[in-house]
């Protein structure tokens, strides 16, 4: 038996063919889905990058104990263990996060490795003298832009860019091995993550007039760009993602040629989606995990049920599923600590779908907590601004490139094991939260996603809320999450305990009704940073396109550029400074209007 794995970062599920776009060149994905099981309801679980990488090895969660991090020395390995199993493991990769602080025992795990530079950023081609970018180039500038531009000059051709390297050194391991038995590949491509650097071929796939600046990297932030510069950046990720596309075409192409849908296990998965502009967002990681981001692609053909072929599962799968459907391909018995199960298990004999879970929990470390039960989205919320307490819990202390310095460990401790660190203690070490990470903005967020799939209103109903966080607590208790999380989500660690005293939504709805209670033209500095004010961010509500109409409503002849700054701020203080101070009933008016608008929100 043989298994292939395609891993691409950031792959929209979106825009792919298969699942309804319509304007997107993929044309192999759409015959891949011809060939493979298309899994409609597949969510992330820990993100982003490498703790999605460590679920991939591990098929367990590790979001509410450790922030992006290496494999810890109690962590189960799935390449390491086919590798004992005698299956030979291979790795052909452009993802340089593999061989940073932060992910460097992951890719010693498979027998051998490849490795392809100059992806976003990398510390590849060393240059001293600064690169020569277009003068009007869009970007944010730091040290990644810096070398990233460096980097791109070595890459000029189709034939020389680390996608097309990483394919390459694949598909010489299937034409090496193709008539061996028992190996598996990961053939893994940091495309389409932004920047979205390609070439002309893909890029002329999407024509469109545009004369702004060169813009192929956004930030993670706030949508503050024009509509053509949005389009513009949409397109320029699209080309990318239809050079993902043909570099699919020919792992399915060899596939033919080598006779390998006999015997062979294919998967084509990601570890998340991108915003592009959806939600008024770029990127991830500052907001909450919408749909865009945390509902992902699956294809997956299991050679052992070829009648399969174009086929679609409803059932709610995550990525935890991948390690233990390989170890059950190889017939190797999956190890007690990993929670997902194997995707075979999701058919029965008469080939009927069969439900894997109830429940998906899924986040990243210090954010929002997530539960969906593919029907409805719930984000829980820290309790305040303080996002507190926090601990990471690791015996790896690295961040993604760099250590742990001396100061954050001055405060460590040794914790109680966990039911997955096979009876060791780890290092208890306070989480340091970057500058302007606060969950606590956007509130508790509750979606059915049967009456409102693109997230576009939040709900508010206190009996599916309530089922939701039991469900929450479910989850935390059976990741044996740490004391930590339940103090900073504000909930009990018994799901029997869960009352209506422990809902938010509603709550964290109704500020911009007390934010309408002000008094007249009060000073900044008499609120403080996070709480209710005039400082206190009304993201939900001025992210929203109709929210939008209720501010252009409120100050009648607003430009464009005074818009973009309400949008890109999201806060009355700085509408103040782009209309001149409002009174005390515009303010009051302001904050009706939109409470009026979104009833639910």
């Amino acid at each position: 038996m043989k298994a292939i794995m395609v891993k691409f970062d950031s792959l929209n599920r979106h825009m792919l063919a298969p699942y309804g776009a319509d304007w997107v060149h993929t044309p192999n994905f759409a015959r891949l889905a011809a060939r493979s099981t298309t899994y409609d309801n597949c969510y992330v679980g820990s993100m982003p990058c490498m703790p999605a990488r460590r679920e991939l090895h591990t098929g367990r969660h590790n979001f509410l104990h450790r922030s992006w991090g290496p494999l810890e020395p109690f962590d189960d390995s799935m390449p390491e263990i086919l590798k004992q199993h005698g299956v030979y493991t291979h790795l052909a990769s452009d993802h340089q996060h593999y061989w940073e602080d932060g992910g460097a025992t992951y890719h010693g795990r498979y027998n051998t490795w490849e490795f392809f530079r100059g992806q976003e950023g990398d510390a590849w081609t060393g240059q001293v003298a600064d690169p020569e970018p277009p003068e009007d180039l869009r970007s944010n500038r730091n040290d990644l832009w810096r070398q990233d531009w460096v980097n791109r000059a070595h890459m000029d051709t189709e034939e020389k860019h680390p996608q097309t390297l990483t394919f390459d050194a694949g598909l010489e391991f299937l034409r090496v091995n193709r008539a061996e038995d028992n190996w598996f590949v990961q053939i893994e491509t940091f495309d389409p993550h932004e920047p979205f650097f390609t070439h002309k071929r893909y890029k002329d796939l999407y024509p469109h007039a545009y004369d702004g600046p060169h813009f192929d990297w956004p930030d993670y932030t706030k949508v503050t760009e024009t509509d053509a510069q949005t389009t513009h950046a949409r397109y320029e990720y699209a080309a990318l993602l239809s050079m993902c596309d043909h570099s699919l075409g020919r792992v399915l192409d060899a596939m033919d040629n080598y006779g390998l849908w006999d015997d062979t296990l294919l998967i084509v998965c990601t570890d998340h989606g991108l915003l592009l502009g959806e939600k008024g967002w770029w990127g991830k990681l500052v907001q909450p995990w919408y749909n865009e981001l945390a509902h992902i692609p699956l294809f997956v053909y299991d050679p052992r049920r070829p009648t399969r072929a174009g086929s679609r599962h409803t059932g709610l799968v995550q990525t935890i599923d991948i390690a233990p459907t390989l170890l059950e391909f190889f017939g190797v018995d999956r190890r007690p600590d990993m929670q997902g199960r194997p995707l075979s298990e999701a058919i029965d004999d008469s080939l009927d779908e069969v439900a894997l879970r109830e429940s998906a929990i899924f986040g990243m470390f210090g954010g929002h907590v997530n539960i969906t039960d593919g029907r409805w989205v719930y984000m829980r919320s820290c309790r305040d601004s303080t996002n507190q307490p926090l601990y990471e819990h690791t015996l790896m202390p690295t961040h993604g490139r760099g250590r742990f310095a001396p100061h954050e460990l001055i405060e460590a401790q040794l914790a109680g094991p966990f039911d997955f660190t096979k009876g060791v203690r780890t290092l208890r070490v306070p989480a340091r939260i970057g500058p302007g990470f606060d969950p606590s903005r956007f509130g508790t967020l509750l979606y059915d996603l049967a009456d409102d799939p693109q997230q576009e209103r939040p709900a508010q109903n206190g009996e599916a809320e309530l089922r939701m966080i039991r469900l929450l607590v479910e989850q935390l208790r059976d990741n044996d999450a740490p004391p930590d999380q339940y103090e900073r989500l504000g909930l009990p660690q018994d799901p029997e305990q869960v009352t209506t005293a422990h809902l938010q939504v509603a709550a964290h709805r109704e500020q911009p009704r007390q934010v309408a209670a002000l008094g007249s033209a009060p000073r900044a500095d008499e609120f403080p940073e996070g709480r209710l004010g005039l400082r206190t961010p009304l993201t939900v509500l001025l992210s929203d396109p109709v929210a939008v109409e209720a501010v252009r409503r409120f100050v009648p002849g607003l430009t464009d550029s005074e818009l973009l700054t309400v949008r890109g701020s999201v806060s009355l203080l700085q509408l103040s400074a782009a209309t001149g101070q409002p009174d005390r009933d515009q303010l009051t008016g302001l904050a009706d209007e939109l409470v009026r608008l979104f009833p639910r929100s």
